[in-house]
């Protein structure tokens, strides 16, 4: 009796939910100079430039529109601990490898030059760390994710000031492959 209740609400839901005008397709954006629209604008996906017609799908950990684009975390002076402006960062990276579940990454931990090399080995591991913790939180099977420190042994920025130390003080994310 309850399976022949709950058939009817959910007939009774798709009847209500069901609309009579017919469904209408996105328009997409139309290219006035050949008047070819283009119904992926904004997506990962790009048209073929010998082949205006034809679809080419763009990497997005290689788009500088996308957020996956940008792949380093920065930590205050002597912390490991993951600012909130990157968390969304981390986020974003986490649901693409539920995506992808063939890719793996190694997160690379990084500090300035201030500190012992191997205080600097010890942070930069605990700073790795603390971003692969927040993705295996979000559900990325700890198997599929690498850390590495390198101290202060890879710098980006060359400079011996605050502005350099910010640039050298975080968490790279690397996938497979690069």
């Amino acid at each position: 009796m309850k399976k022949l209740a709950l058939y009817l609400v959910v007939a009774a839901v798709a009847a209500a939910c069901a609309s009579k005008e017919a469904k209408q397709e996105p328009t997409g954006v139309t290219d006035r100079s050949t008047g070819v629209a283009n119904p992926t604008v904004g997506s990962n996906v790009t048209t073929n430039p010998t082949n205006p017609n034809m679809a080419i799908a763009r990497n997005p950990l290689t788009d500088p529109s996308n957020a996956l684009y940008k792949r380093s975390v920065y930590f205050d002076y002597d912390s490991n601990a993951v600012k909130d402006e990157y968390r969304g960062l981390v986020q974003a990276h986490s649901r693409y490898l539920a995506d992808k579940r063939d890719a793996r990454i190694r997160i690379e931990g990084n500090c300035d030059e201030r500190g012992s090399r191997e205080y600097n080995l010890a942070l930069g591991q605990r700073r790795a760390e603390s971003v692969k913790k927040i993705m295996t939180v979000l559900g990325v099977p700890d198997a599929r994710v690498e850390t590495v420190s390198y101290g202060e042994e890879k710098p980006v920025a060359p400079g011996h000031d605050e502005a350099a130390w910010a640039q050298n003080r975080r968490a790279d994310i690397k996938y497979a492959g690069e």
